[in-house]
């Protein structure tokens, strides 16, 4: 598959860092970001490259070349093949796909040359064929919804609207971003343009939102934009620590699993009213070190409300962007949520029959965390399960986990007992 990678951005909010070189060649520890993405598609087979540049376009090509000359950071070879495209006159971020158009005549990858990822694009390629597309996005939670555009989709991930960050959104949202990275078909750039200056977002991808022709790949693996100085350092940070390698899906993945109820908000009961949810103070800040940490931050909660007929699957999805909404407030996210939405009680009015049924995934069962772990590639026994209750003990016992017990004074086999989650987070991450 071909692989198209738009490397001609000029860099203006980070050109404190360096204005006299294109932002794809700024250095993470002593390579360039570009070289970093070159090396993760190489490594997974994808040799086939096309750099659309412009500005200051010379020193990447000079860098370079066609791709077969020798690295003078690693003394290894590119070992891809390379051709470009110059912008002479600025087309937008997506004109120059046009003038492409006879060497795209399958899907193929495009990426954006002034981020650092390190992801398994065959497992994403994987995702979009399976899903039959025009254009699959590879979207994530990040630390600052409330300033990006946000990705709204139904429960099979087909994408119904696209907010842009200018755009009003609703009150409460899923922290769902897109991440820069697209694999497309050649048929949306049949798309009829006739301004001098294509815009991908607005012009091709943001059109297709509930046609049935776009989905998303929700990922937590690793990619982050550097195009600011803060953003630039956090990146340089986390590649030293190893956060970008580990978070590959191919590699296996720690993750915290946390209990909603009690665990993560004030515990009300059964909770039927979205004015009832309250997170726990110091929740916020947990999370956002459970982020820092490299650990996946996953919610698996029981929710017999929806099989009682209290609450409905779109209520309860709008508590759950609720939570989403406060987190991101404060720079914290989760990687995902599950939910059991079944009880086995019968006879009582107003339930909904198709939940009324024994299950795997309601915990004690340790369903939640299986299919959270098949999904992510989790390895449990580096795991943990928190909570405030026995069955999330039990639960996350019987998944292979580590357990901790928090706001609770009893004993139900733990590893260890907390007070809270904050206390959690400070004492073992």
């Amino acid at each position: 598959m071909k692989v198209v990678i738009m490397a001609g951005g000029k860099g203006t909010r980070i050109s404190s860092v360096a204005s006299d070189i294109p932002k794809p060649m700024i250095k993470i520890e002593g390579k360039p970001v570009l070289e970093h993405e070159l090396e993760c598609l190489r490594d997974q087979g994808f040799t086939d490259i096309i750099l659309t540049v412009s500005h200051l376009g010379n020193i990447i090509m000079d860098y370079f070349g066609d791709g077969s000359r020798v690295s003078p950071v690693t003394g290894k070879p590119f070992g891809v093949n390379i051709e470009y495209y110059f912008e002479k006159e600025p087309l937008g971020n997506a004109g120059a796909l046009f003038k492409l158009k006879d060497k795209l005549t399958k899907d193929f990858l495009l990426l954006n040359a002034d981020a650092i990822f390190d992801i398994d694009f065959n497992r994403f390629i994987k995702y979009h064929k399976e899903k039959g597309g025009l254009v699959t996005l590879f979207t994530h939670p990040n630390s600052h919804p409330y300033d990006s555009g946000l990705i709204f989709a139904d429960k099979n991930n087909m994408v119904l609207h696209w907010s842009a960050k200018e755009d009003d959104r609703p009150t409460y949202y899923r922290n769902r971003v897109n991440a820069g990275l697209h694999v497309i078909s050649p048929k949306i750039l049949e798309t009829e343009i006739t301004t001098p200056k294509v815009d991908l977002d607005r012009q091709l991808l943001k059109p297709l939102a509930g046609s049935g022709k776009m989905f998303c790949y929700d990922s937590p693996e690793y990619v982050k934009d550097m195009g600011t100085p803060d953003r630039y350092a956090a990146v340089c940070h986390d590649y030293r620590e190893g956060k970008v390698y580990s978070k590959n899906l191919k590699n296996k993945q720690k993750a915290i699993f946390l209990d909603r109820d009690g665990t993560l908000n004030k515990y009300v009961g059964f909770l039927r009213n979205i004015e009832q949810f309250d997170l726990i103070p110091g929740t916020e800040e947990a999370i956002r070190k459970i982020n820092e940490s490299g650990y996946l931050a996953i919610v698996v909660t029981n929710q017999p409300v929806i099989a009682r007929g209290e609450v409905s699957l779109e209520e309860l999805e709008e508590i759950h962007n609720k939570l989403e909404t406060l987190l991101g407030l404060k720079g914290a996210y989760v990687d995902a949520i599950y939910y059991c939405p079944h009880h086995p009680h019968k006879g009582y009015e107003g339930e909904r029959s198709e939940y009324k049924i024994e299950c795997e995934c309601r915990k004690p069962k340790p369903g939640m965390l299986l299919e959270a772990a098949e999904d992510f590639n989790i390895d449990l026994s580096q795991s943990w399960m928190v909570g405030d209750g026995e069955n999330d003990i039990i639960a996350g016992i019987a998944a292979g986990c580590q357990t901790a017990l928090v706001r609770c004074n009893e004993h139900f086999g733990e590893t260890s007992r907390f007070v809270s989650l904050e206390d959690f987070v400070n004492e073992e991450l």
